[in-house]
Protein backbone atom coordinates (compact mmCIF):
# COMPACT_ATOMS: atom_id res chain seq x y z
CA UNK A 1 0.00 0.00 0.00
CA UNK A 2 1.37 3.76 -1.11
CA UNK A 3 0.54 6.56 0.19
CA UNK A 4 -0.27 9.42 -2.33
CA UNK A 5 -2.19 13.04 -2.32
CA UNK A 6 -4.07 14.18 -4.80
CA UNK A 7 -4.13 18.20 -5.49
CA UNK A 8 -7.97 19.20 -7.17
CA UNK A 9 -11.09 17.19 -6.02
CA UNK A 10 -12.46 18.14 -9.52
CA UNK A 11 -13.23 15.79 -12.31
CA UNK A 12 -9.93 14.26 -12.59
CA UNK A 13 -8.69 14.26 -9.43
CA UNK A 14 -11.50 13.01 -7.83
CA UNK A 15 -11.83 10.23 -10.15
CA UNK A 16 -8.22 9.36 -9.59
CA UNK A 17 -7.84 9.46 -5.85
CA UNK A 18 -11.06 7.81 -5.51
CA UNK A 19 -9.53 4.79 -8.20
CA UNK A 20 -6.66 4.64 -6.20
CA UNK A 21 -7.92 4.05 -3.23
CA UNK A 22 -10.15 0.95 -4.72
CA UNK A 23 -6.81 -0.39 -5.68
CA UNK A 24 -5.50 -0.53 -2.06
CA UNK A 25 -4.09 2.74 -1.46
CA UNK A 26 -4.16 5.16 0.92
CA UNK A 27 -5.24 8.65 -0.45
CA UNK A 28 -5.72 11.75 0.91
CA UNK A 29 -7.29 13.99 -1.82
CA UNK A 30 -6.64 17.77 -1.03
CA UNK A 31 -8.76 20.91 -2.30
CA UNK A 32 -8.55 24.63 -1.30
CA UNK A 33 -12.11 24.95 -2.06
CA UNK A 34 -13.53 24.29 1.85
CA UNK A 35 -17.42 24.04 0.85
CA UNK A 36 -16.52 21.47 -1.73
CA UNK A 37 -14.24 19.52 0.74
CA UNK A 38 -16.81 19.57 3.52
CA UNK A 39 -20.01 18.58 1.10
CA UNK A 40 -17.28 15.39 0.06
CA UNK A 41 -16.89 14.93 3.73
CA UNK A 42 -20.49 14.65 3.82
CA UNK A 43 -20.78 12.36 0.95
CA UNK A 44 -21.92 14.91 -1.28
CA UNK A 45 -20.21 14.95 -4.74
CA UNK A 46 -19.15 17.77 -7.22
CA UNK A 47 -20.16 16.04 -10.25
CA UNK A 48 -22.06 13.72 -11.68
CA UNK A 49 -20.09 10.31 -13.25
CA UNK A 50 -21.70 7.01 -13.33
CA UNK A 51 -20.32 5.16 -9.99
CA UNK A 52 -18.57 7.56 -8.31
CA UNK A 53 -20.55 8.55 -5.86
CA UNK A 54 -20.27 4.28 -4.42
CA UNK A 55 -16.78 3.98 -5.04
CA UNK A 56 -15.63 7.32 -3.20
CA UNK A 57 -18.40 6.53 -0.36
CA UNK A 58 -16.72 2.72 0.31
CA UNK A 59 -12.99 4.16 0.35
CA UNK A 60 -13.86 6.45 2.96
CA UNK A 61 -16.02 3.94 5.02
CA UNK A 62 -12.70 1.66 4.29
CA UNK A 63 -10.32 4.46 5.75
CA UNK A 64 -8.59 4.07 2.64
CA UNK A 65 -9.60 7.82 0.93
CA UNK A 66 -10.05 10.97 3.20
CA UNK A 67 -10.29 14.42 2.19
CA UNK A 68 -8.97 18.00 3.49
CA UNK A 69 -7.79 21.17 2.59
CA UNK A 70 -4.35 21.45 4.23
CA UNK A 71 -1.57 20.78 2.31
CA UNK A 72 0.30 19.89 5.52
CA UNK A 73 -1.73 17.00 6.49
CA UNK A 74 -2.13 15.51 3.20
CA UNK A 75 1.93 15.49 2.47
CA UNK A 76 2.13 14.24 5.92
CA UNK A 77 4.21 10.40 5.38
CA UNK A 78 3.16 10.50 1.25
CA UNK A 79 5.32 9.98 -0.86
CA UNK A 80 3.28 10.78 -4.29
CA UNK A 81 1.51 13.93 -5.11
CA UNK A 82 -1.11 14.12 -8.07
CA UNK A 83 -1.34 17.80 -9.33
CA UNK A 84 -4.78 17.70 -11.11
CA UNK A 85 -5.96 20.89 -10.64
CA UNK A 86 -8.02 23.07 -13.72
CA UNK A 87 -5.76 24.45 -16.73
CA UNK A 88 -8.51 26.70 -18.19
CA UNK A 89 -8.25 28.03 -21.62
CA UNK A 90 -6.51 31.68 -21.42
CA UNK A 91 -7.84 34.62 -24.01
CA UNK A 92 -5.81 33.44 -27.06
CA UNK A 93 -6.17 29.92 -26.53
CA UNK A 94 -3.15 28.95 -24.14
CA UNK A 95 -3.56 26.81 -21.04
CA UNK A 96 -3.82 29.07 -17.51
CA UNK A 97 -1.50 27.51 -15.84
CA UNK A 98 -2.23 29.54 -12.18
CA UNK A 99 -3.85 26.79 -10.70
CA UNK A 100 -0.61 24.26 -10.99
CA UNK A 101 2.17 27.32 -9.97
CA UNK A 102 0.10 27.46 -7.29
CA UNK A 103 -0.30 23.65 -6.34
CA UNK A 104 3.65 23.89 -6.95
CA UNK A 105 4.61 25.86 -4.49
CA UNK A 106 2.14 25.10 -2.03
CA UNK A 107 3.88 21.36 -1.77
CA UNK A 108 6.96 22.41 -1.96
CA UNK A 109 6.30 24.81 1.15
CA UNK A 110 4.73 21.91 2.95
CA UNK A 111 6.54 18.57 2.06
CA UNK A 112 9.15 17.71 4.81
CA UNK A 113 10.51 14.07 2.96
CA UNK A 114 11.56 13.42 -0.58
CA UNK A 115 8.03 13.12 -3.02
CA UNK A 116 7.15 12.27 -6.50
CA UNK A 117 5.84 14.96 -8.00
CA UNK A 118 3.12 13.90 -10.87
CA UNK A 119 1.64 15.99 -12.78
CA UNK A 120 -1.81 14.67 -13.86
CA UNK A 121 -3.72 17.76 -15.34
CA UNK A 122 -2.92 18.40 -19.42
CA UNK A 123 -0.27 20.91 -19.32
CA UNK A 124 1.68 22.35 -21.88
CA UNK A 125 4.78 21.35 -23.20
CA UNK A 126 7.55 22.59 -21.04
CA UNK A 127 5.30 22.71 -18.03
CA UNK A 128 6.71 19.56 -16.16
CA UNK A 129 10.41 21.77 -15.70
CA UNK A 130 8.43 24.57 -15.08
CA UNK A 131 6.97 23.01 -11.98
CA UNK A 132 10.52 21.35 -10.97
CA UNK A 133 11.51 24.88 -10.98
CA UNK A 134 8.88 26.64 -9.22
CA UNK A 135 9.23 23.70 -6.56
CA UNK A 136 12.87 24.06 -5.88
CA UNK A 137 12.60 27.80 -5.49
CA UNK A 138 9.97 27.68 -3.24
CA UNK A 139 11.23 25.10 -0.51
CA UNK A 140 11.98 26.68 2.46
CA UNK A 141 14.85 24.27 2.72
CA UNK A 142 16.34 21.64 0.17
CA UNK A 143 14.48 18.21 -0.12
CA UNK A 144 15.15 15.89 -3.37
CA UNK A 145 11.75 15.28 -5.39
CA UNK A 146 11.06 14.11 -8.71
CA UNK A 147 8.89 15.42 -11.78
CA UNK A 148 6.82 13.19 -13.41
CA UNK A 149 4.23 13.97 -16.45
CA UNK A 150 1.53 10.93 -16.19
CA UNK A 151 -1.70 12.70 -18.38
CA UNK A 152 -4.94 11.28 -17.82
CA UNK A 153 -6.89 10.02 -20.57
CA UNK A 154 -10.22 9.76 -18.93
CA UNK A 155 -13.69 10.24 -20.77
CA UNK A 156 -16.82 11.76 -18.70
CA UNK A 157 -19.19 8.99 -18.40
CA UNK A 158 -16.90 6.32 -18.51
CA UNK A 159 -14.02 7.81 -16.78
CA UNK A 160 -13.85 5.01 -14.00
CA UNK A 161 -13.49 2.09 -16.19
CA UNK A 162 -11.21 3.87 -18.27
CA UNK A 163 -8.73 4.68 -14.70
CA UNK A 164 -9.65 0.78 -14.24
CA UNK A 165 -9.12 -0.24 -18.28
CA UNK A 166 -6.63 1.93 -19.71
CA UNK A 167 -5.59 1.67 -23.24
CA UNK A 168 -2.03 2.69 -21.73
CA UNK A 169 -0.43 4.48 -19.16
CA UNK A 170 2.27 7.04 -20.24
CA UNK A 171 4.62 8.64 -18.14
CA UNK A 172 7.25 10.85 -18.71
CA UNK A 173 10.06 11.96 -16.72
CA UNK A 174 14.13 13.20 -16.33
CA UNK A 175 14.31 10.62 -13.88
CA UNK A 176 14.32 7.18 -14.52
CA UNK A 177 13.94 5.63 -10.87
CA UNK A 178 10.61 7.50 -10.59
CA UNK A 179 9.52 6.98 -13.77
CA UNK A 180 9.61 3.31 -12.90
CA UNK A 181 8.01 3.89 -8.77
CA UNK A 182 4.76 5.43 -10.81
CA UNK A 183 4.67 2.86 -13.19
CA UNK A 184 4.51 0.24 -10.24
CA UNK A 185 1.72 2.34 -9.02
CA UNK A 186 0.16 1.59 -12.51
CA UNK A 187 1.00 -1.83 -12.55
CA UNK A 188 -2.17 -3.76 -11.25
CA UNK A 189 -4.25 -1.76 -13.93
CA UNK A 190 -2.45 -4.94 -16.24
CA UNK A 191 -2.43 -1.92 -18.99
CA UNK A 192 0.83 -1.02 -21.57
CA UNK A 193 3.33 1.66 -20.12
CA UNK A 194 4.98 4.18 -22.17
CA UNK A 195 7.86 5.64 -20.52
CA UNK A 196 9.32 8.46 -22.26
CA UNK A 197 10.65 12.16 -21.26
CA UNK A 198 8.40 14.76 -19.76
CA UNK A 199 7.70 16.80 -22.99
CA UNK A 200 7.22 13.61 -25.15
CA UNK A 201 4.46 12.90 -22.38
CA UNK A 202 3.12 15.77 -22.31
CA UNK A 203 2.94 16.03 -26.24
CA UNK A 204 1.48 12.66 -26.31
CA UNK A 205 -2.20 13.92 -24.60
CA UNK A 206 -2.48 16.83 -26.73
CA UNK A 207 -1.80 15.21 -29.73
CA UNK A 208 -4.10 11.91 -28.74
CA UNK A 209 -7.13 14.97 -27.86
CA UNK A 210 -6.71 16.79 -30.90
CA UNK A 211 -6.31 13.78 -32.85
CA UNK A 212 -9.63 12.54 -31.82
CA UNK A 213 -11.17 16.17 -32.63
CA UNK A 214 -9.70 16.13 -35.97
CA UNK A 215 -11.85 12.82 -36.43
CA UNK A 216 -14.98 14.40 -35.50
CA UNK A 217 -14.83 17.57 -37.21
CA UNK A 218 -13.53 15.39 -40.64
CA UNK A 219 -16.76 13.30 -40.27
CA UNK A 220 -19.21 16.52 -39.90
CA UNK A 221 -17.79 18.18 -42.86
CA UNK A 222 -18.08 14.97 -44.68
CA UNK A 223 -21.65 14.75 -43.44
CA UNK A 224 -22.19 18.23 -45.18
CA UNK A 225 -20.97 16.28 -48.52
CA UNK A 226 -23.06 13.31 -48.10
CA UNK A 227 -25.97 15.18 -48.07
CA UNK A 228 -25.45 17.29 -50.97
CA UNK A 229 -24.69 14.18 -53.09
CA UNK A 230 -27.34 11.58 -51.72
CA UNK A 231 -24.95 9.06 -49.27
CA UNK A 232 -25.68 8.27 -45.39
CA UNK A 233 -22.95 9.23 -43.38
CA UNK A 234 -23.71 6.37 -40.46
CA UNK A 235 -23.04 3.94 -43.21
CA UNK A 236 -20.19 5.98 -44.37
CA UNK A 237 -18.64 5.93 -40.64
CA UNK A 238 -19.34 1.99 -40.58
CA UNK A 239 -17.86 1.16 -43.83
CA UNK A 240 -14.80 3.25 -42.50
CA UNK A 241 -14.64 1.26 -39.33
CA UNK A 242 -13.62 -1.32 -40.46
CA UNK A 243 -10.76 -0.65 -41.58
CA UNK A 244 -8.13 -0.96 -38.33
CA UNK A 245 -5.93 1.89 -39.47
CA UNK A 246 -9.31 4.11 -38.93
CA UNK A 247 -11.02 1.98 -35.91
CA UNK A 248 -14.56 3.17 -35.71
CA UNK A 249 -14.35 4.83 -32.73
CA UNK A 250 -15.16 8.99 -32.98
CA UNK A 251 -16.51 8.92 -36.34
CA UNK A 252 -19.84 10.22 -35.28
CA UNK A 253 -21.11 13.05 -37.43
CA UNK A 254 -23.26 15.65 -34.90
CA UNK A 255 -23.13 19.08 -33.38
CA UNK A 256 -19.18 18.97 -32.49
CA UNK A 257 -17.21 17.79 -29.14
CA UNK A 258 -17.41 20.33 -26.55
CA UNK A 259 -16.31 19.68 -22.70
CA UNK A 260 -13.36 20.64 -20.43
CA UNK A 261 -10.73 18.64 -22.40
CA UNK A 262 -11.03 18.91 -26.42
CA UNK A 263 -11.83 22.33 -26.76
CA UNK A 264 -9.29 24.18 -24.57
CA UNK A 265 -6.41 21.15 -25.89
CA UNK A 266 -6.92 22.14 -29.76
CA UNK A 267 -6.84 25.59 -29.00
CA UNK A 268 -3.77 25.55 -26.46
CA UNK A 269 -1.88 23.11 -28.98
CA UNK A 270 -2.49 25.58 -31.99
CA UNK A 271 -1.38 28.46 -29.98
CA UNK A 272 1.86 26.85 -28.71
CA UNK A 273 2.77 26.07 -32.49
CA UNK A 274 1.92 29.88 -33.30
CA UNK A 275 4.34 30.95 -30.52
CA UNK A 276 7.03 28.95 -32.20
CA UNK A 277 6.28 30.37 -35.56
CA UNK A 278 4.37 27.29 -36.94
CA UNK A 279 0.69 27.82 -38.74
CA UNK A 280 -1.75 25.18 -37.74
CA UNK A 281 -3.65 24.79 -40.62
CA UNK A 282 -5.78 21.38 -39.63
CA UNK A 283 -5.74 22.62 -35.67
CA UNK A 284 -7.65 25.86 -36.84
CA UNK A 285 -9.60 24.25 -39.37
CA UNK A 286 -10.68 21.45 -36.94
CA UNK A 287 -11.75 24.04 -34.64
CA UNK A 288 -13.12 25.98 -37.06
CA UNK A 289 -15.66 23.38 -38.45
CA UNK A 290 -16.53 22.20 -34.56
CA UNK A 291 -18.09 25.75 -33.98
CA UNK A 292 -20.18 26.16 -37.64
CA UNK A 293 -22.27 22.97 -36.45
CA UNK A 294 -24.09 24.77 -34.00
CA UNK A 295 -24.88 27.95 -36.55
CA UNK A 296 -25.76 25.49 -39.18
CA UNK A 297 -28.28 23.95 -36.73
CA UNK A 298 -29.97 26.77 -35.66
CA UNK A 299 -30.20 27.62 -39.24
CA UNK A 300 -31.91 24.36 -40.08
CA UNK A 301 -34.35 24.05 -37.51
CA UNK A 302 -35.03 27.51 -38.01
CA UNK A 303 -36.22 26.50 -41.64
CA UNK A 304 -37.81 23.52 -40.82
CA UNK A 305 -40.44 25.77 -38.67
CA UNK A 306 -40.69 28.50 -40.98
CA UNK A 307 -38.87 31.08 -38.88
CA UNK A 308 -37.79 31.38 -35.39
CA UNK A 309 -39.24 34.39 -34.22
CA UNK A 310 -42.28 33.76 -31.81
CA UNK A 311 -41.94 30.20 -32.48
CA UNK A 312 -41.14 27.62 -28.88
CA UNK A 313 -38.03 25.61 -29.83
CA UNK A 314 -37.17 21.90 -27.48
CA UNK A 315 -33.91 20.92 -26.44
CA UNK A 316 -33.57 16.98 -25.67
CA UNK A 317 -30.20 17.20 -24.21
CA UNK A 318 -28.21 19.75 -22.37
CA UNK A 319 -24.57 18.28 -21.02
CA UNK A 320 -22.06 17.90 -23.82
CA UNK A 321 -22.20 14.69 -23.61
CA UNK A 322 -24.32 11.87 -22.26
CA UNK A 323 -23.28 10.55 -18.37
CA UNK A 324 -22.32 13.80 -17.33
CA UNK A 325 -23.57 16.74 -15.96
CA UNK A 326 -20.84 18.89 -17.96
CA UNK A 327 -21.46 21.93 -19.45
CA UNK A 328 -18.27 23.48 -20.25
CA UNK A 329 -18.49 24.20 -23.71
CA UNK A 330 -21.74 22.43 -24.50
CA UNK A 331 -23.14 22.86 -27.76
CA UNK A 332 -26.53 23.45 -26.08
CA UNK A 333 -25.10 26.93 -24.99
CA UNK A 334 -24.39 28.40 -28.21
CA UNK A 335 -27.36 26.73 -29.60
CA UNK A 336 -29.64 28.69 -27.07
CA UNK A 337 -27.92 31.69 -27.48
CA UNK A 338 -28.42 31.71 -31.45
CA UNK A 339 -32.15 30.67 -30.93
CA UNK A 340 -32.76 33.15 -28.76
CA UNK A 341 -31.05 36.10 -30.80
CA UNK A 342 -33.28 34.74 -33.18
CA UNK A 343 -36.30 35.62 -31.09
CA UNK A 344 -37.18 32.06 -30.47
CA UNK A 345 -38.82 30.89 -27.14
CA UNK A 346 -36.61 28.25 -25.63
CA UNK A 347 -37.09 25.12 -23.30
CA UNK A 348 -35.37 21.80 -22.53
CA UNK A 349 -34.77 18.51 -20.61
CA UNK A 350 -31.66 16.63 -19.79
CA UNK A 351 -31.80 13.61 -17.34
CA UNK A 352 -28.89 15.21 -15.01
CA UNK A 353 -27.62 18.62 -16.49
CA UNK A 354 -30.23 20.74 -15.95
CA UNK A 355 -29.57 22.25 -12.01
CA UNK A 356 -25.48 22.45 -13.72
CA UNK A 357 -27.52 24.42 -16.83
CA UNK A 358 -29.72 26.86 -15.01
CA UNK A 359 -27.29 29.40 -14.07
CA UNK A 360 -25.48 29.21 -17.64
CA UNK A 361 -28.65 29.38 -19.49
CA UNK A 362 -31.21 31.50 -17.24
CA UNK A 363 -33.53 32.68 -19.99
CA UNK A 364 -34.72 29.10 -20.85
CA UNK A 365 -37.33 27.07 -19.34
CA UNK A 366 -36.81 23.78 -17.56
CA UNK A 367 -38.88 20.55 -17.50
CA UNK A 368 -38.69 17.65 -15.58
CA UNK A 369 -40.46 15.51 -17.74
CA UNK A 370 -39.69 15.22 -21.40
CA UNK A 371 -42.90 15.12 -23.05
CA UNK A 372 -44.22 18.19 -20.44
CA UNK A 373 -41.12 20.09 -22.13
CA UNK A 374 -42.50 18.79 -25.67
CA UNK A 375 -46.04 19.89 -25.28
CA UNK A 376 -46.55 23.07 -27.84
CA UNK A 377 -43.38 23.06 -29.32
CA UNK A 378 -43.30 24.26 -33.09
CA UNK A 379 -39.80 21.91 -33.04
CA UNK A 380 -37.61 20.08 -31.17
CA UNK A 381 -33.96 19.05 -31.40
CA UNK A 382 -32.34 16.61 -29.87
CA UNK A 383 -28.78 18.15 -28.52
CA UNK A 384 -27.68 15.10 -26.64
CA UNK A 385 -27.62 11.49 -27.25
CA UNK A 386 -29.02 9.94 -23.70
CA UNK A 387 -30.23 6.61 -24.05
CA UNK A 388 -33.38 8.16 -22.98
CA UNK A 389 -34.64 10.18 -25.70
CA UNK A 390 -33.58 6.85 -28.00
CA UNK A 391 -36.73 4.94 -26.16
CA UNK A 392 -39.20 7.99 -26.73
CA UNK A 393 -42.80 6.98 -27.55
CA UNK A 394 -42.45 8.89 -30.93
CA UNK A 395 -46.46 8.69 -31.44
CA UNK A 396 -46.75 10.06 -28.43
CA UNK A 397 -44.22 12.67 -29.19
CA UNK A 398 -46.03 13.41 -32.20
CA UNK A 399 -49.13 13.94 -30.44
CA UNK A 400 -47.90 16.89 -28.36
CA UNK A 401 -45.85 19.01 -30.62
CA UNK A 402 -47.58 21.66 -32.49
CA UNK A 403 -45.89 21.09 -35.88
CA UNK A 404 -44.17 17.45 -35.78
CA UNK A 405 -40.44 18.50 -36.52
CA UNK A 406 -37.81 16.97 -35.37
CA UNK A 407 -33.82 18.24 -36.09
CA UNK A 408 -31.83 15.20 -34.74
CA UNK A 409 -28.69 16.78 -34.09
CA UNK A 410 -26.91 13.42 -33.21
CA UNK A 411 -28.21 10.72 -35.48
CA UNK A 412 -30.05 8.50 -33.34
CA UNK A 413 -33.28 8.19 -35.13
CA UNK A 414 -33.95 6.21 -38.57
CA UNK A 415 -35.47 8.75 -40.64
CA UNK A 416 -37.32 5.94 -42.92
CA UNK A 417 -39.11 5.74 -39.86
CA UNK A 418 -39.87 9.18 -38.70
CA UNK A 419 -41.01 9.74 -42.13
CA UNK A 420 -43.41 6.73 -41.96
CA UNK A 421 -44.86 8.49 -38.73
CA UNK A 422 -45.15 11.79 -40.52
CA UNK A 423 -42.33 14.10 -39.13
CA UNK A 424 -40.75 16.62 -40.13
CA UNK A 425 -37.32 15.03 -40.11
CA UNK A 426 -33.65 15.77 -40.47
CA UNK A 427 -30.51 14.63 -39.51
CA UNK A 428 -26.98 15.55 -39.89
CA UNK A 429 -25.54 13.80 -43.34
CA UNK A 430 -28.20 10.94 -43.37
CA UNK A 431 -28.80 11.49 -47.33
CA UNK A 432 -31.12 13.53 -48.48
CA UNK A 433 -32.82 13.17 -44.65
CA UNK A 434 -35.95 10.54 -45.71
CA UNK A 435 -36.55 13.40 -48.33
Amino acid sequence: MKQICVVGVGYVGLVTGACFADLGNKVIALDVNEKRIENLKKGVMPIYEPGLDELVKRNVKAGRLAFTTSYAEALNGTEFAFIAVGTPSGVNGEADLQYVASAAKSIAENMKEPLIIINKSTVPIGTGDWVADIVKGAQPKEISFSVVSCPEFLREGSAIGDFMSPHRTVIGSLHHEAAEKVAQLHLPLRAPIVITDLRTAEMIKYASNAFLATKISFMNELADLCEKVGADIKEVAAGMGYDARIGRHFLDAGLGWGGSCFPKDVKALAYMAKERGLDPHILDAVTGVNYDRRTDAVKRIGEMVGGLKGKTIGLFGLAFKPNTDDMREAPSIEIVEHLTKAGAKVRAYDPVAMEVARPILPAIEMFDDPYEMAKGCDGVMIVTEWNEFKQLDLDQLKSLLRNPVVFDGRNIYDPHLMKEKGFVYQAIGRGFNGK
